[in-house]
C-alpha cells in the first residue's frame, strides 16, 4: 500500500509528535504507512499524489478566519490552497481535522468566523441521512460523541459540500466535497488521555481558563466519548487504499 501523508502545523514539537502518534494508532497505520510533514517548519514540496494513498491535515493553532496572519501562516495556507487545487482536480482522498473545516470552507468560497466556536470538551454529533450511508462513517452510531475545542467554525455549509454530521452549537461538524474529500470540526484522533495531554500543552493558548484544566480533564475521562470517533480514521485509511 502507498503511504498516507499527515500534514501538521503544530508549533510545539510535543503536540506535533502526539498528533502523529494518535493519528497513526487510530487509523491502524504504522511509521511506514503514515508519514508526517510539518508545514510550519518548511514549505511544502511539490507532491506527486500518485505516490500517496491519501492526505490528512491535522489541527492547528492557526485560525483560517484571522484578518491578520503571520508570514508563516500566509505561506502555509498558500501551500495548502495550491495542494487543494490538485486534490479537487483529482478528487484525491483528503481528511481535514478541525483546522481543515476552516481551510476547506474558505477554499470552497464559504465563510468562517468565531460565531460557532466551542469550548474544550465532549459533544454529541448527529449524522445526517447522507452521513448514515457515507463510507467514512461505516460502523459509527447515528449519534456519537467526540472531543472539540476550537475558536472558529463554518458559518454555513460551504458551496458544493454535503453535510454528514451536525452539532448543537456548531452545526457544521462534518462534510464531504466530491466523493473523497472530507473535513470534520471535531477530533477523531483524540481519546480522553490524548485530549488532556494536548490541553496541558495549550493551557495558555486561550482555548480555556488555565484554572479549569483539572476539572476539564476529569470531565474528559467521565465523558461518553467511547471510541466511535476513531472509526473515521480507520475508514479513511480504507477509502484511501481503495481509491488509488
Amino acid at each position: 500500500m502507498k503511504p498516507f501523508l499527515l500534514l501538521t502545523t503544530r508549533e510545539h514539537d510535543e503536540a506535533a509528535a502526539a498528533e502523529y502518534a494518535s493519528t497513526m494508532r487510530f487509523a491502524g497505520l504504522d511509521e511506514r504507512s503514515l508519514r508526517q510533514f510539518r508545514l510550519e517548519l518548511e514549505p511544502l514540496p511539490k507532491l506527486d499524489l500518485s505516490q500517496w494513498s491519501g492526505i490528512i491535515l491535522g489541527g492547528s493553532g492557526f485560525c483560517a478566519s484571522e484578518p491578520e496572519k503571520s508570514p508563516v501562516q500566509q505561506r502555509v495556507e498558500a501551500d495548502l490552497f495550491g495542494l487543494l487545487d490538485e486534490v479537487f482536480e483529482r478528487d484525491f482522498p483528503f481528511l481535514g481535522l478541525c483546522y481543515g473545516v476552516g481551510l476547506l470552507t474558505m477554499y470552497l468560497g464559504g465563510t468562517v468566523s468565531h460565531r460557532f466556536n466551542e469550548d474544550v470538551g465532549a459533544i454529541p454529533i448527529a449524522l445526517t441521512a447522507e452521513g448514515k450511508v457515507d463510507p467514512l462513517l461505516a460502523g459509527v452510531p447515528d449519534v456519537f460523541h467526540a472531543f472539540v475545542g476550537h475558536k472558529e467554525g463554518a458559518d454555513a455549509l460551504p458551496p458544493g459540500a454535503t453535510l454528514l454530521g451536525s452539532g448543537e452549537l456548531a452545526p457544521v461538524q462534518l462534510f464531504r466535497a466530491q466523493r473523497h474529500i472530507y473535513a470534520c470540526q471535531f477530533h477523531p484522533e483524540l481519546d480522553a488521555a490524548d485530549l488532556v495531554a494536548r490541553m496541558r500543552i495549550y493551557k495558555d493558548a486561550g482555548y480555556f481558563d488555565p484554572d479549569e484544566l483539572e476539572p476539564l480533564a476529569q470531565a474528559a475521562f467521565a465523558s461518553p466519548v467511547d471510541g466511535s470517533q476513531h472509526k473515521l480514521l480507520t475508514n479513511f485509511a480504507r477509502i484511501g487504499a481503495a481509491a488509488v
